[in-house]
């Protein structure tokens, strides 16, 4: 018993300082990975070289390919926003229609959706609620609204980072785990656009009139996520899934508009059927929005270029990979990256390329990789001190040994929880990658130790993790301060926890069910 308390003890800390005490994830995460290394050495009898040597096999996996994806993804981000191309998106989205509930449909669901798989890390709130502040929404709504719709993207966000680390980290074959995340998420891809609708209004009588519009969108979107998972694999699916759901979302509103146009009590009633002006749409240049668009087109063409669908050129381009041998101690293996393979290096291509046609230099370019790392200082050593403390975890056998008391403990009942437990990470950490990181292997040998299905145990914890956003403090501060209410985040928190436990429930009884 007590080495299993001395084995959680540096996820406890993570926990306590980072949900407690308030200590920032940068300055945490590196005494978590310190505690780590002072318990496998004192113990559990691991040398310092072993441990050490386990460190850096993390630092390793922390940069290539994890730090790399969020990184491209970040520079590609600031680039839109340097050549002015995120404003031509904004102005697209900004025209869709007058009905409030369609607005929140498109760019806290649709629009949101699409910058979680592409970017992440903030973006799929902070810049989503400040489109909908634009449009006139309260900023407490347009906060809640966001956070709301950025759940079921998550874990094949960031071009499928979290289901690529997830298999690194429990060497369980990624296709499964792609298609049982995508089966975990198919129910609530028909809850989510209902609540987003639900808190737009306040009333379940706002979806009068968008009942349609408002299952295509929950339809579209579990529809082509479940199958780019199943047949392509973990770095579409959120991609085509946001695409292919907005432009359901707005085919079905100009077709089938709603009778009667929904607006908040405040607004008068004589507003246009489209939020801009009449012609408005028509000055919205082909070209430019063309422009705008190519980075995600690029990277649309390059992932399925380069995916098994096409295996000459997959098998090729996996020549182009090293693999280096860090730990040499039980359990050890060559960590392998593929350079022309992985997402980071297929979004730093269409990111360069795009933002060449967009106008940009190489010396803007340049700058702006720069500033890209600047920004991303202290996420770097929060990713790789966490990444570390993991591995070290894992490879003294802790892992193991708090995997053996949660299998004695909860007994059958165990996978009810796991989704509860992918949620804890995501709320120590703010990230779904960074749960599994934590997690992944726990609940995979959890599993192993009840005689559950590890690839379907392993998937709720990814899927968990997606609801654990709803109450990160990183996501609700993201939040409070895209929408002016720095502050006020326990008032967020206390509504978005109700939706939090809604899911975790229903999350819960699907992952039970399924288990064995």
């Amino acid at each position: 018993m007590l080495g299993t308390v001395l084995a959680l003890t540096p996820i406890l800390w993570l926990l306590i300082s980072l949900g407690a005490f308030k200590i920032a994830a940068h300055r945490a995460a590196p005494i978590g990975l310190l505690l780590s290394l002072l318990i496998a050495v004192a113990s559990w009898k691991m040398s310092w070289g072993l441990a050490l040597s386990a460190a850096l096999e993390g630092m390793l996996f922390s940069l290539l390919p994890i730090l790399w994806v969020i990184v491209a993804a970040f520079f590609n981000y600031n680039l839109s926003q340097h050549t002015g191309a995120i404003d031509h998106i904004k102005e697209l989205l900004f025209h869709c229609s007058a009905d409030r509930r369609i607005q929140a449909l498109v760019i806290a669901w649709g629009f949101g959706s699409f910058m979680e798989s592409v970017a992440g890390f903030g973006t799929a709130v902070a810049v989503p609620a400040a489109l909908l502040i634009a449009l006139g929404f309260d900023p407490f709504r347009a906060a809640i609204v966001c956070l709301i719709a950025n759940t079921v993207a998550v874990a094949f966000g960031v071009v499928g980072i979290p289901v690529t680390t997830l298999e690194k980290i429990t060497d369980l074959p990624i296709s499964s785990l792609s298609l049982d995340i995508g089966l975990q998420l198919t129910p609530f891809v028909f809850w989510v656009p209902i609540l987003v609708v639900y808190a737009t209004t306040g009333t379940l009588a706002g979806l009068r009139g968008v009942w349609t519009i408002t299952l295509l969108a929950g339809a579209s979107f579990g529809l082509v996520q479940f199958a780019v998972a199943q047949y392509v694999g973990p770095e579409l699916p959120a991609i085509a899934a946001s695409l292919t759901s907005s432009a359901v979302i707005l085919l079905a509103a100009k077709v089938s508009p709603p009778v009667q146009l929904w607006r908040f009590r405040s607004e008068p009633a004589d507003l246009p059927r489209s939020a801009g002006s009449e012609h408005s749409s028509a000055r919205i240049a082909k070209r430019a929005q063309l422009v705008a668009w190519l980075p995600y087109i690029l990277l649309l063409c390059l992932v399925l270029a380069t995916s098994r669908l096409f295996p000459a050129i997959h098998e090729h381009l996996r020549l182009f990979r090293s693999s280096w041998l860090i730990f040499s101690g039980h359990g050890g293996k060559p960590l392998a990256f593929d350079w022309l393979l992985t997402p980071g290096t297929l979004v730093f291509i269409a990111a360069i390329i795009a933002g060449l046609v967009q106008g940009a230099s190489l010396r803007s370019l340049a700058n702006l990789l720069v500033q890209t790392l600047r920004q991303l200082q202290k996420t770097i050593i929060t990713v790789i001190s966490i990444v570390s403390m993991a591995k070290v975890l894992g490879y003294s056998g802790m892992v193991a040994s708090v995997a053996i008391t949660l299998a004695e403990t909860a007994g059958g009942l165990y996978p009810a929880f796991a989704p509860l437990i992918g949620a804890l990470g995501t709320f120590i950490t703010g990230s779904d990658t960074s749960s599994n990181i934590l997690f992944g292997l726990l609940q995979k040998q959890t599993a192993l130790q009840l005689g559950l299905n590890p690839i379907w145990i392993a998937a709720a914890n990814t899927s968990g993790a997606c609801i654990g956003k709803l109450i990160s403090p990183q996501s609700i501060s993201i939040a409070a301060t895209a929408v002016g209410l720095s502050g006020k985040e326990g008032e967020l928190l206390a509504v978005t926890f109700r939706y939090a436990l809604f899911f975790l429930l229903g999350l819960g009884i699907i992952t039970f069910a399924f288990a064995h």
